[in-house]
C-alpha cells in the first residue's frame, strides 16, 4: 500500500500561491524583440504618455510607485526615490533636472538629483486641477481647473480611458458647464495667472517643447462632441483651433507635440471606429498630414521618437473603439506613402488594458518605455527598438 500523504491544514490549503517575479529580461518569441523589465516594486507605474518622464541626458526616468515617485538609472538600471507620498500631475523639467508635482493645494519641485523640495505655491483650486505641464524655459507652469471649487463629489474628473462608466460620466462632465480656466504658475515666484475662463470642461494641458509661450489644451468630453485640440499663448492671445470635423461622429484626440515643437499629432478616425489615421498638423503652415493606419494596428496613443522618423503606439484592449479586431500589441511604425507600417515588439495579449501602457520614446530613441500588468501587478517595462539578434 503507498504511503499516505500528510494531511495539510486549513490554512495551508487556501492560502494562494506566492506571486512568481515577472523576469528581468527576455526575448519576446513572437517578436524576436529584447525586452527588460526596469522595476522591482509591485505597483510602479510610468507617467501618462505626454507628460515628459526623462531629464535631458536621457540618465534618468522619472516613475510612480505605490510610495511615491523614484527615478531609475537607464543606464545602470538602479532605483532610488526622490519624493515621499502619494504625488500627482507630476511632470519633468529636463533642464533643471527637477520634477513638478501637485500635494493637495501645493505645487512643489524636487531634485531628482539631490531630492531637495520646494513648495512653489498653494491655491485650492490647485486640487480641482486636471492636466499639468511646465514649458521649456522651466519658468512657468501650466494647468487647468475650476474656477469655483465645490465638494470633491461635485467635481467629476477623467479617470482614465477604460474604467466602467466613463462614458456616463463624459457626457455628465460636459454638460455641467461648470466654470473653469486655464492658469499659469511662475517656477520661482509662485506667482499665478489665470485665463480662457470658459465653461467647457478644459484638460490635457501641454506645452510645446520649444516655445516657452505656447499652450496646448483640449475642450474634454465625448470626441464626437467636442473640438478637441487647441493652442494659445500663456497671455492669453492667439487662441486657435487645430483640428476641425468634417462629417459626423469624425473623433480626434489624444494629441501630443512632436519633439521639435514644429507638428502636433493626434489620432483621428473619419467617423468613430471606422478609418483610422494618425494626423498632424504643422503649426507654422498649418499643413495636414495623414498616416493611415490599420484597424488592427490602432492604439489607444502613439508617440513620436526624437528624431521625428519613426512612432509607437501600445494597442487596444477588447473594449476599445477600434474592437473588435484591433490587436493587443506594443508596435512599432514606420510612416511610408502616406500608410503608417507596423512592427510588433511586444506581446500584450495578457495585459489587462484597463492600465493604458502609455509607449514613450527614451531620449537616445534606441528603447520605447511603457508600463503593463501581463504579468499580474504594474510593472515598467522597456523594448528594444532594434531587433534581437537571431
Amino acid at each position: 500500500m503507498p504511503a499516505t500523504a500528510p494531511s495539510s491544514t486549513s490554512a495551508e490549503q487556501s492560502a494562494p500561491p506566492p506571486a512568481q517575479e515577472p523576469p528581468r529580461e527576455w526575448v519576446d518569441p513572437a517578436t524576436h524583440h529584447r525586452i527588460v523589465r526596469l522595476s522591482d516594486e509591485d505597483g510602479t507605474a510610468s507617467l501618462y504618455f505626454h507628460q515628459n518622464a526623462y531629464t535631458e541626458k536621457g540618465d534618468l526616468l522619472l516613475v510612480s510607485t505605490r510610495h511615491g515617485l523614484s527615478v531609475i538609472d537607464l543606464q545602470t538600471r538602479k532605483i532610488r526615490q526622490v519624493v515621499e507620498g502619494v504625488a500627482r500631475n507630476v511632470v519633468v523639467g529636463r533642464k533643471t533636472r527637477q520634477v513638478f508635482y501637485l500635494k493637495g493645494d501645493t505645487v512643489y519641485a524636487t531634485s531628482l538629483d539631490s531630492s531637495e523640495t520646494r513648495s512653489i505655491a498653494t491655491e485650492a483650486r490647485l486640487r480641482t486641477g486636471s492636466g499639468f505641464a511646465v514649458n521649456a524655459d522651466e519658468n512657468l507652469l501650466a494647468g487647468s481647473w475650476v474656477d469655483n471649487p465645490q465638494p470633491p463629489q461635485q467635481n467629476p474628473t477623467d479617470r482614465g480611458d477604460n474604467y466602467p462608466g466613463k462614458g456616463n460620466m463624459m457626457e455628465r462632465r460636459l454638460a455641467a458647464m461648470i466654470p473653469m480656466s486655464l492658469y499659469t504658475i511662475d517656477t520661482k515666484s509662485g506667482k499665478i495667472n489665470t485665463f480662457n475662463h470658459s465653461t467647457d470642461w478644459l484638460n490635457h494641458v501641454q506645452f510645446s517643447p520649444t516655445d516657452p509661450n505656447l499652450i496646448m489644451f483640449c475642450h474634454e468630453g465625448p470626441w464626437h462632441k467636442v473640438d478637441r485640440i487647441w493652442t494659445i499663448r500663456t497671455d492669453g492671445t492667439g487662441l486657435r483651433k487645430i483640428h476641425t470635423r468634417t462629417m459626423d461622429m469624425e473623433i480626434a484626440g489624444h494629441e501630443f507635440f512632436s519633439h521639435d515643437g514644429k507638428i502636433i499629432w493626434y489620432d483621428l478616425q473619419t467617423p468613430k471606429g471606422k478609418e483610422f489615421w494618425l494626423a498632424g498638423v504643422v503649426l507654422a503652415s498649418a499643413k495636414a498630414i495623414r498616416y493611415r493606419v490599420e484597424r488592427s494596428e490602432w492604439s489607444v496613443h502613439y508617440n513620436v521618437s526624437p528624431a521625428g522618423k519613426l512612432f509607437a503606439g501600445d494597442g487596444g484592449g477588447p473594449n476599445s473603439v477600434a474592437a473588435p479586431g484591433n490587436g493587443q500589441w506594443i508596435y512599432l511604425f514606420t510612416p511610408r506613402a502616406g500608410v503608417l507600417e507596423a512592427e510588433k515588439l511586444v506581446d500584450l495579449s495578457k495585459h489587462d488594458y484597463k492600465l493604458e501602457p502609455n509607449v514613450t520614446f527614451t531620449p537616445d530613441g534606441k528603447w520605447i518605455i511603457f508600463r503593463s500588468n501581463m504579468f499580474g501587478p504594474t510593472h515598467v517595462f522597456e523594448v528594444e527598438v532594434k531587433r534581437a539578434q537571431e
